[in-house]
């Protein structure tokens, strides 16, 4: 069914229908961009600030202690001494050890395997903590350690970071 007037006027009624407006269309434009900015800075200031944080803590081994004798296994211990050079603080929360390799670490645990001074195992910035290996508790490690053994360790922060080493027994 068509309009008074015919098919004609049907043609001319849907050509003289226009699009937006050049003024809507720019303020259109202008809106989407204006959201696209605001998502990409929250989601780069988010990055940021958690990169920042994590560089902020640079933890560096200071000294590997292996001491005690083979007879006395309660007495057997290992100390290490881990420095924060960084501007913020860091949480020591994970151990690990191996006697063949990086990749057979065994987590040790807390209390039992290892003791942390201070207790808390924060690492505040500039200064330095010991973590005591107790070998021969009744966790992971076991026995001794043996002189001449290269052992394998990695520390874990609250943040994720790292340090690993390794360090000869006298």
């Amino acid at each position: 069914m068509y309009p008074k007037g015919g098919k004609g006027q049907l043609l001319k009624i849907l050509k003289s229908k226009k699009g937006i407006s050049p003024i809507l269309a720019t303020l259109l434009l202008i809106v989407i961009a204006v959201a696209t900015i605001v998502i990409t800075y929250a989601w780069v200031m988010t990055f940021t600030t958690t990169q920042t944080q994590q560089a902020g803590a640079i933890l560096v081994i200071e000294n590997v202690r292996f001491y005690g004798t083979p007879t006395a296994v309660a007495k057997n211990k290992t100390d290490v001494t881990i420095r924060n050079t960084g501007t913020s603080d860091a949480k020591i929360v994970s151990v690990y050890w191996s006697s063949t390799s990086f990749a057979s670490l065994s987590k040790l645990t807390a209390t039992t395997d290892y003791s942390l001074d201070p207790s808390s195992g924060v690492v505040t910035s500039l200064s330095s903590i010991k973590i005591t290996i107790n070998w021969g508790s009744s966790g992971t490690t076991g026995g001794v350690w043996v002189s001449g053994t290269t052992y394998f360790f990695n520390l874990v922060s609250e943040s994720g970071q790292s340090v690993q080493f390794t360090s000869k027994a006298p």
